[in-house]
């Protein structure tokens, strides 16, 4: 093994006291993948941001050693870091429509390091930046260049964003759970690009949720739990033969074929949905939608002749890359979106023929769980006043009491009620905006990417959630993924689509055992697959 280029021993990082990285340590060499991994809360973009200066004002790091190559990160001040971030140092965010300038083109964006750290002539730049957006696949890079974030789908905006770290060639790329909103196919293009940055001599940390993702790039892991590592060790010896208990949970709880119609939490069988009458009338019905949209000039079709139907208390996904036409779909499905064409029944009704109270009364029977519900909140509200915007009507002590019977139903309890969204963890955002959704007692959820952003242990309680929801309430759900483990895991039927269309659709267990369509045989052959652990 080369002498490491980054060097981490007892990293401490400690806000107002309390101490939140304990003791953290570890070396990356060129050409190796170190990966942590642990849930929400572990320390572990805490213990990325401090390797870059950036843990936050109020951060207290400390460290016997935080060395990239001959330099001490420790005694750097900040025109030191400008010189190492971007061109020593380079840093993937999740959350890229927070990460990117909404008010700067995907171009610009990409080539501000170029042009800070001086590396390419400005007329050479634009050829630059769009063979960035190129290697990490984004379609079209000249067109996309000149859109701005918000014109852009997740998948893309994250794209776009690992473009942007890679230009001006780190040494080191630390990536902050880098996959989280891709599609199976294009997580496999950009696994495939880390791994020959890698194979290039780049030294790579890795934060993910995604164990089945970190099995197939990382050499070592860090499971981390409340800022300390409980294992750690060789990639494949800690994933398949795991020694702490804790790290045993994370690997249980990753949704697979195998755990199929059992709790993802407890490993108990989940509750049956009772059988339907056979006649029984869909709730939703879309008959031959078809939307278009002009975008920079030129007309594309979002959703070209789809049709599907959604009966009570059915899992029906929405399987797909990034620009297939999952969301807008969803969007149509909910009376959001006018399509150009075709229609959408909801219970019985067609959406073009109400309006008004009546419309609004429909609306308040469909519901949807979006993957961002931080961006859906009013940061100024508590927890109560969020549920309680969907209860109109009630008295003040009412609509509080209402409010903490959905929370309970939803696996919180009453020390939440007072607390604004940013002092919640994402599956607890989660959890809120699924209470706010149940609190108008809907029959149809439509959730889009619900989890995706979530790590694997709270993931698994949303699933076994809405598993419960759909058997105790009836309620249909449309669930929209790029993860198809996870719609394997929790749908009846699926639907792929590519290009707008509906490519194949069926039973999921056919659907994912023998796909048809060689669209779908490139989906399910590009997801990633934990190696098979063995319980001690």
């Amino acid at each position: 093994m080369s002498a490491p280029i980054l060097r981490v021993e007892d990293l401490r990082v400690r806000f107002g006291g309390v101490q939140v990285v304990g003791g953290v340590g570890f070396e990356i060499a060129a050409g190796e993948c170190v990966a942590l991994v642990g849930e929400s809360g572990s320390g572990k973009s805490v213990t990325a941001r401090a390797l870059l200066g950036v843990a936050g004002r109020d951060a207290e790091v400390a460290a016997a050693a935080l060395r990239w190559r001959d330099t001490d990160l420790l005694g750097l001040g900040e025109r030191e870091w400008r010189g190492v971030r971007g061109r020593g140092i380079g840093l993937v965010l999740q959350d890229a429509l927070g990460s990117l300038d909404p008010l700067r083109r995907v171009g610009a964006e990409v080539a501000e390091a170029i042009e800070v750290h001086g590396i390419v002539p400005g007329a050479e730049r634009p050829a630059a930046v769009q063979g960035l957006l190129a290697a990490v696949g984004v379609p079209e890079p000249a067109l996309r260049a000149k859109q701005f974030p918000h014109e852009l789908s997740g998948g893309l905006r994250q794209r776009a964003l690992i473009a942007a770290a890679l230009s001006a060639g780190p040494e080191i790329l630390i990536a902050d759970e880098p996959t989280t909103a891709l599609d199976v196919t294009v997580q496999a293009r950009i696994l495939e690009l880390l791994g020959r940055l890698k194979a290039e001599g780049k030294g790579l940390l890795l934060i993910s949720h995604d164990l089945a993702v970190v099995s197939e790039l990382a050499d070592r892991v860090l499971v981390l739990r409340a800022g300390e590592v409980v294992e750690q060790g060789a990639t494949r010896q800690v994933l398949t033969a795991p020694r702490a208990e804790y790290t045993r949970q994370l690997i249980r709880s990753v949704p697979a074929a195998a755990a199929r119609g059992r709790s993802l939490v407890t490993g108990e069988p989940l509750p049956r949905v009772a059988p339907r009458p056979a006649d029984a009338a869909p709730v939703v019905l879309a008959s031959g939608v078809t939307k278009r949209f002009r975008i920079a000039g030129r007309q594309l079709t979002a959703v070209d002749d789809v049709s599907l139907e959604l009966r009570a208390g059915e899992v029906l996904g929405i399987v797909g890359e990034s620009g297939s036409g999952k969301s807008t779909l969803g969007r149509i499905l909910l009376g959001l979106v006018a399509p150009d064409a075709g229609e959408v029944l909801a219970h019985g009704r067609r959406w073009t023929e109400v309006a008004g109270g009546e419309r609004r009364a429909l609306r308040r029977r469909m519901q949807t769980v979006s993957q961002d519900p931080l961006g859906s909140f009013d940061p100024r509200y508590t927890v109560a006043r969020i549920i309680g915007e969907a209860l109109p009507g009630l008295r003040r002590a009412a609509r509080r009491a209402r409010a903490l019977e959905l929370l309970e139903a939803v696996g919180l309890d009453s020390r939440h009620l007072d607390r604004r969204p940013r002092t919640l963890s994402g599956g607890q955002r989660q959890r809120v905006a699924i209470a706010r959704a149940l609190a108008t007692e809907p029959d149809v959820l439509v959730c889009d990417e619900a989890v995706s952003a979530l790590d694997v242990t709270v993931q698994a309680q949303v699933l076994d959630l809405l598993a419960r929801l759909r058997v105790e309430r009836g309620i249909a759900i449309v669930f929209i993924s790029h993860d198809l483990g996870v719609v394997q895991h929790i749908a009846d039927r699926v639907l792929v689509m590519k290009d707008g269309r509906v490519v194949e659709s069926g039973e999921v267990g056919e659907v994912f055992a023998s796909p048809r369509e060689p669209y779908t045989r490139a989906l399910t052959a590009a997801i990633p697959r934990l190696p098979e652990a063995v319980e001690p």
